[in-house]
């Protein structure tokens, strides 16, 4: 069968190269957009479950994170505009969804602010 392939692209070169590109595009890409998506999956999570922290490293997390997300892209390979870009999303929607969960994921996690218990004096 590859036979029968190559000696029907082998007298065409701008076959030949269209066909060898979109092998190694489907072949290498991959294992890239799994690394992008990974970074991504990441970022959501650290938002996510640092929203209410409480601690001085977890509010650190977030803003780090929080600044990542939603600041304005520098054209950075590894920014969030381009790897939403890069993946097919729109990074404005990701936003609004972000934005609009972190508080709710907070409390699913049972990261509701306490309530201390306030003692009473005996009059």
């Amino acid at each position: 069968m590859e036979e029968k392939v190559f000696a029907t692209i082998a007298n065409d070169a701008d076959t030949q190269y269209k066909y060898f590109d979109t092998f190694r595009r489907s072949e290498y890409l991959e294992p890239e957009r799994a690394l992008l998506l990974a970074l991504l999956e990441d970022a959501i999570h650290c938002y996510r479950k640092f929203a209410t922290a409480r601690n001085r490293a977890g509010r650190a997390q977030f803003r780090e994170t929080e600044e990542w997300l939603m600041g304005g892209g520098d054209g950075w390979v590894f920014s969030f505009e381009s790897i939403c870009d890069l993946l097919g999303l729109d990074p404005e929607y990701v936003r609004r969804g972000l934005r609009q969960s972190a508080p709710k994921a907070a409390a699913e996690n049972g990261d509701r602010p306490r309530h201390h218990a306030r003692h009473r004096q005996a009059a």
